[in-house]
């Protein structure tokens, strides 16, 4: 539902191409990514279906901010944690190497990672350093000759089990400066290790990575991350990202739960007929509908090339936690039935729970903005 008409916006050319999109994911991944979620397994099959349909490129493609963001959505109503998957590939992995990387990194990897023929890990988070991780980076690169020897861990790392290679920020030991090293998961030293029992997202691989003193040619740090504020441009892209996943996660909410409030019987009659489920259902579209038009704005700051943290950061706090809003209120709408994964509802409530957390938690986000609004850091 697109109450405000949002995709409107679009040309025709790009209309069509969100439509495709929708019908793809709709009649070849929804489904069939539950069994999948249920094992904690990696859909090999669904993300080559994606990227014959041109999604593992989606990052240099030439479509508007808008295009890009509702097709994130698509995907996410159809399966948050693939969705995940395209994301990171996408806004983290290939754009990272697109703007910060050399012409030789450039030239060995985006063809292959815009066919998803090699996957690639953004590794930032560590062990003892989530959202203070700005100051807190303890991975180090030391220079030997011609090469960086690169020691210490990484946690939390999207798709860090099945990676070709992970670019990892750390601080050179001699000068302490921050930056950017690709580094081959075929190299001695390097080792990963899956992150086990998640309740969400639970088709993307997370890991534990460890640098045990790993060697890398010189030509392996990425000349563009020369400190934190090119990783923060990073990430002020992708919360944006992570507003339109909401998006989609309540996309999702509201055609399960309206589905099954039609179809679902009690008291001899469907549930639908109920005030106590019309209202939640008008409060997930309401919810819905704010946050698509707010996405629209980020989507045209973009264009214009003038979205700040603050807009990325406000953008994924609110959408994030109106999908939680709306993930909740669905999955108490179902009952029973919003507890079990084949059903859907449940799946979205769990994911949805990630979206919250991850890409910057909710309350660093917030006192983002609130450092915005009042001139004071209230972070420590």
């Amino acid at each position: 539902m697109d109450l405000l008409g949002v995709a409107q916006q679009l040309g025709d050319r790009e209309h069509e191409r969100l439509l495709e999109v929708r019908e793809l994911v709709q009649d070849k991944i929804r489904k069939q990514s539950i069994s999948y979620w249920n094992r904690e397994e990696f859909p090999k099959d669904l993300v080559e279906l994606l990227a014959q349909h041109g999604l593992a490129g989606m990052q240099l493609e030439e479509c508007s901010h808008l295009l890009r963001g509702l097709i994130h959505a698509e995907i996410a109503r159809a399966d948050i944690s693939l969705s995940s998957v395209v994301g990171i590939h996408n806004e983290l992995v290939v754009g990272m190497i697109h703007e910060l990387g050399s012409q030789e990194q450039q030239d060995q990897w985006l063809p292959k990672l815009m066919a998803f023929e090699a996957f690639g890990a953004f590794a930032l988070t560590e062990p003892e350093h989530g959202s203070d991780i700005a100051g807190g980076v303890q991975c180090t690169a030391r220079s030997d000759g011609d090469e960086y020897v690169i020691s210490g861990a990484k946690r939390w790392i999207g798709m860090g089990t099945m990676s070709d290679f992970a670019l990892i920020w750390a601080k050179d030991e001699g000068t302490g400066d921050l930056g950017a090293y690709l580094v081959e998961s075929d190299r001695p030293g390097y080792s990963a290790t899956k992150i086990e029992h998640k309740i969400g997202l639970r088709i993307m691989q997370n890991a534990d990575i460890t640098f045990d003193q790993v060697r890398i040619p010189v030509v392996n740090k990425l000349p563009g991350a020369s400190s934190f504020a090119s990783a923060n441009g990073l990430l002020m892209q992708s919360r944006a990202w992570v507003g339109w996943q909401a998006v989609g996660a309540m996309m999702a909410t509201l055609d399960i739960c309206q589905a099954y409030a039609l179809e679902r019987q009690q008291f001899g009659q469907p549930i639908a007929s109920f005030q106590l489920i019309q209202q939640p259902l008008a409060q997930i579209a309401g919810n819905l509908s704010l946050c698509l038009s707010m996405m629209g704005d980020i989507a045209r700051k973009q264009e214009r090339g003038d979205l700040q943290m603050v807009d990325a950061a406000m953008a994924k706090s609110t959408a994030t936690r109106l999908a939680r809003e709306s993930a909740a209120l669905g999955r108490a709408m179902m009952g029973g039935n919003g507890v079990v994964s084949d059903f859907e509802m449940a799946k979205v409530f769990c994911d949805v729970e990630i979206l919250h957390t991850y890409e910057g938690t909710y309350e660093i986000n917030s006192l983002i903005v609130g450092r915005a609004l009042t001139g004071i850091s209230a972070f420590v």
